[in-house]
C-alpha cells in the first residue's frame, strides 16, 4: 500500500510539474532540458564552434537544448558537433551524432574517435545516474562509480580548459566526489538549478581547467 501511494503521489507531483508541463510545450523530452538551460545561461558553458559529447544522453533533452543553442539562426544545421554516448537506446536527433554502446569499450570508443577526428571536446556533459537500490553505502558507491568514469572519460577527450558538468546527490559520497573534482580540476562549483525538485538531494558539479589533461 505504502508504495502505491508513494507512486500515486509521485505522479501527482509530476503531472502537476510546471517544468514538465514547459517541456511538452516546447517540445523537449524530459525536464531535465531545464537544468542544463540554468546551469549553461549562469556559467556561459555552450557556444557555437564546439565539441559536445554527453554521456548517457538518452531520453536526450541535453543533447536537444544543446543542439538548439548551437543552432543557426535560419534553423539550418548546427555550429558545432555534438556526440552523445548511451547503452540505451535514443531516439534520433536531428545533427546529434548517437553512439550506442558502454564508453569504457574500445569498438564504441574507436566510433568516438572516428566522429571527433582527433578534435577534444570543449564540455562533457554527465546526467547519469544508478539504479537505487535502497541501500545507501551501495548507492553511493555506485554514484561514485559514474562520476569516475566521467572524469576519466574527460582526461582523455577534454580540451585541457574544457569544462564538465555531472549530476551527483548530496547523499551520496557527495563529500568524497566533491574532493575527486577539487584534485582534477582548477575551478569547482556546485550548482542547484531551481528545475531540480526541492525533495531531491541533486546537486551538480561544474569542473573547468583539469589540471593534468591527457597528452
Amino acid at each position: 500500500m505504502a508504495k502505491n501511494k508513494l507512486n500515486k503521489n509521485w505522479l501527482h507531483d509530476h503531472i502537476n510539474d510546471p517544468y514538465v508541463k514547459l517541456a511538452q510545450k516546447e517540445g523537449f523530452r524530459a525536464r531535465a532540458a531545464y537544468k542544463l538551460k540554468e546551469i549553461d545561461e549562469q556559467e556561459k558553458l555552450i557556444k557555437p564552434g564546439q565539441v559536445i559529447v554527453d554521456l548517457g544522453c538518452t531520453p536526450g533533452s541535453w543533447a536537444q537544448y544543446t543542439r538548439r543553442k548551437l543552432a543557426g539562426a535560419d534553423g539550418g544545421g548546427i555550429n558545432g558537433t555534438i556526440v552523445g554516448l548511451d547503452i540505451l537506446p535514443m531516439e534520433p536527433i536531428a545533427d546529434v551524432q548517437f553512439i550506442q554502446g558502454d564508453f569504457r569499450e574500445e569498438d564504441v570508443l574507436t566510433q568516438l574517435d572516428e566522429v571527433l577526428s582527433g578534435r577534444k571536446a570543449d564540455l562533457v556533459l554527465s546526467d547519469m545516474a544508478p539504479n537505487l537500490s535502497g541501500i545507501s553505502h551501495a548507492d553511493a558507491a555506485r554514484m561514485e562509480h559514474l562520476i569516475d568514469l566521467a572524469i576519466e572519460f574527460s582526461q582523455l577527450h577534454l580540451k585541457p580548459g574544457g569544462a564538465l558538468v555531472v549530476k551527483c546527490f548530496k547523499d551520496m559520497g557527495f563529500t568524497q566526489i566533491l574532493e575527486k573534482f577539487r584534485t582534477e580540476f582548477k575551478t569547482v562549483k556546485q550548482i542547484k538549478p531551481k528545475a531540480s525538485r526541492d525533495k531531491s538531494s541533486e546537486i551538480f558539479l561544474l569542473g573547468r581547467g583539469l589540471k593534468n589533461p591527457a597528452d
